[in-house]
């Protein structure tokens, strides 16, 4: 059986035969944001991706000249043809357009949400993205680099954690194991006061009186937060009246991708360890 690093290898010469004549760095399209993320983070630029006005806003800077696609569940098929890409990359969210999308180029799905713990596929997607670009040492320097920072910035022993997102005034949804801000945290050394099972899912189901299960848990509230919410965090009754709020245990971060690979997660290490909760 291949090993990973050949299989992928050989799917970078099959991506970049047609088109020899080119530079040796494939030309890659993006459509999943964990993916864009980690290529940014090592250095690897797309010719295109999707929703990048969105991504900008919500996760940081990309080049100017790496080209928008529109949605990511539904990506503008005709400007990727005109862009002739060696490769597209996708991840598991996105499977049902593999079809459509071959039809364009070889398409390589590299899913951080696979299994329970998603921190060991946030790891080989880093590492089998920057094979994919011919650049292995690249991600195996920054695997390397995101343990040292956790090590760096763990704190065992602190206050359990709610890692929030508030979809209104009166909901939110729980960063669970399954979560890369929940792998985050246990690898903090703190524990995540939502012990409950989770389903990653963009749904915020769950009322804000659920917060006052662990009253001496800390909450960190991780943006972006919508304009209600925010009026929430200012007024609202229910709100005000949970034991971490009354006692000044609650932080705001900044936006963090919450669909994120390593870069989300090292930047929520950081503002977490800013926040000091």
């Amino acid at each position: 059986m291949l090993g990973r690093r050949r299989a992928l290898a050989l799917f970078a010469a099959a991506a970049l035969a047609p088109h020899a004549a080119r530079a040796a760095a494939p030309r890659l399209a993006i459509v999943d944001w964990a993916v864009l993320e980690t290529a940014l983070a090592l250095g690897i630029a797309p010719v295109a991706a999707a929703e990048l006005r969105q991504y900008r806003a919500l996760v940081g800077a990309v080049p100017r000249a790496v080209a928008d696609l529109g949605l990511r569940g539904a990506p503008n098929l005709e400007a990727l043809a005109a862009l002739a890409p060696d490769a597209i990359l996708i991840s598991a969210f996105y499977e049902r357009q593999r079809a459509a999308l071959e039809r364009i180029a070889p398409v390589r799905a590299l899913s951080v949400y696979a299994d329970a713990d998603p921190w060991p596929a946030a790891e080989a997607v880093t590492r089998d993205l920057a094979a994919l670009a011919g650049a292995a040492a690249r991600g195996d320097a920054y695997v390397a680099a995101t343990a040292a920072e956790f090590a760096a910035l763990r704190r065992p022993g602190g206050r359990p954690v709610f890692a929030i997102s508030l979809g209104d005034g009166q909901h939110f949804r729980a960063f669970g194991r399954d979560s890369m801000l929940g792998a985050a945290l246990a690898r903090l050394g703190r524990r995540n006061a939502w012990d409950r099972p989770t389903r990653y899912s963009a749904a915020a189901p769950l009322g804000i009186e659920a917060l006052a299960r662990e009253p001496e848990a800390a909450i960190a509230v991780v943006g972006p937060v919508p304009a209600e919410a925010r009026r929430t965090l200012a007024e609202g009754p229910v709100w005000r009246a949970l034991p971490a709020v009354a006692a000044g245990r609650v932080a705001v971060l900044p936006p963090v991708n919450h669909y994120g690979g390593l870069p989300a997660a090292r930047r929520f290490a950081r503002l977490l360890a800013a926040a000091d909760v």
